[in-house]
Order: structure tokens, then sequence, then C-alpha cells
């Protein structure tokens, strides 16, 4: 196995309200055991926990990327129509203009664009891309959406347009490995993606928990958020028991 480090770089912490279960003391704790030098916060739609989060990697030594899962209307973010889907985005601070921009996107999409979540959408985007990296995100991002429903064209579309908004180097197509069905055509996808435009690759795990053991609590969660019971078997709930912080041999 390489001796890079590996560094977390799409977690939900507790600040995913009421769907993310990543307590921030406990998650800098399990970093800084298993040496990760960094890590990032990407909560839904909020930068709430920046500051905790910041405080908290510095006191362990770990350095704290701060970043936010956007929701990307696939229209006008000022849209109020329940036909203008929506799909996630991660963007991490780079530098700190990157930082007063996520700050701009986060705020912009709570006061303009709130349509159940906060959205924001790519004009908003392009306008506020300087010092951000993006990721691709996890199945719900528009690119993966494409891959999945064999629009490959499409997806290669996609995947030029966040090049164009954030410059060479700064996006990267997401890998993820949760062992669902549409991971097993989401990866190969990527992959043949990434040879053709020669945007790099990152592998992520969409960290919602701490621990694999924690997977049934946050079901419990997801069941408070939806105001379902865990005895509904049409509940929303996540399939496999892989949503945790995984360690870098996982």
């Amino acid at each position: 196995m390489s001796d890079a480090p590996f560094v977390h770089l799409h977690c939900h912490t507790d600040y995913s309200l009421l769907d993310g279960a990543c307590e921030i003391s406990q998650l800098m704790d399990i970093v800084a055991e298993q040496k990760m030098p960094a890590v990032a916060m990407t909560d839904h739609g909020n930068i709430f926990g920046a500051v905790q989060f910041y405080n908290a990697a510095k006191s362990k030594g770990v350095k704290p990327v701060i970043g936010c899962e956007v929701y990307v209307s696939q229209g006008n973010h000022k849209n109020r129509s329940d036909q203008d889907r929506y799909n996630h985005l991660v963007l991490l601070c780079e530098t700190q203009e990157g930082y007063r921009n996520l700050i701009e996107l986060v705020t912009t999409g709570y006061l303009d664009g709130f349509y159940y979540k906060p959205r924001v959408d790519k004009d908003l985007l392009a306008r506020h891309s300087k010092g951000l990296v993006c990721l691709s995100a996890c199945l719900r991002g528009d690119l993966n959406e494409a891959i999945l429903a064999d629009k490959y064209e499409e997806a290669r579309r996609l995947a030029y347009e966040y090049q164009d908004i954030y410059g060479k180097g700064n996006f990267f197509l997401e890998l993820q490995d949760h062992g669902l069905d549409q991971d097993r055509q989401v990866i190969p996808g990527n992959i043949r993606l990434s040879r053709d435009t020669g945007i790099p690759l990152v592998a992520t795990n969409d960290a919602h928990y701490l621990r694999k053991t924690d997977a049934r609590a946050h079901e419990i969660l997801l069941c408070i958020q939806t105001g379902k019971s865990m005895s509904d078997d049409r509940r929303m709930r996540f399939t496999t028991q892989e949503f945790h912080l995984r360690t870098k041999e996982e």
C-alpha cells in the first residue's frame, strides 16, 4: 500500500441537520488517530459548523478544509417550481477568496434560492468560482445521473462545463463505492470520463456517520427527519452500511 496519506473530502457533520451524524469532536479524534493530515467538512447546503470544525481540527493538529455540498438548481435558483429539480455538488475552499465566495453562495441560496432546500444555480457558481475546488459529488450529482441514464455524451459535456467554471486542475471526478448497484455503473463511467477528458479522479466516501456500527443510529435519524417509523418498509434509508468514515485501508 502506498505511503501517501488519505484525506476525507466528503464528510457530513451533525450540521447536515438530521442527516449527518459525524459529531465534530469525535470526528477529529478518529482523524487524528488514523493519522490523516486533513479532513473536509461538506455539509448539505450550509457551513454552520465552520468555526467549531476549524477550531476542533486545529486543536488536534489536523488541517481543516471548509466546504459544502451545495444544491444546484437545474434552472434558475429563484424559480419556485416542483419541476425544477436540483443536484448535489461539492465545493472546497482553497483560499480566503474561496471561503468568501462559498459564504456568498450559501447565503444567496438561503436568501434568494430557498425552496425546500437552499439552492444556487450555475450562473451563480460561475460568478463565485475563484478559490474553490469542485468535486462531482454523489449519485445525486448531475454528472452521475447522466452516467446512470446511459447519457455518456451529456456526462462529458457536464464535466467540461464544470472544468470551464473552476479551471483546469480545480475540478475532480469523485469515485465512491458504497456497495450499491449504481456504483457498478458509475465507477467505470467516471474512469472512462477521466481517460477521455484528462480530468483527474479523487476517491471519497460519502461519510454520514463515524463508524460502521453507527449505521442503525443514522437510520433512526433519517426517520426523525422524514417523519417515518423504523417499521415502515417504504421509509427513506441507506441500503448499505458503508457510509462511515472509512480508514485508508478500507
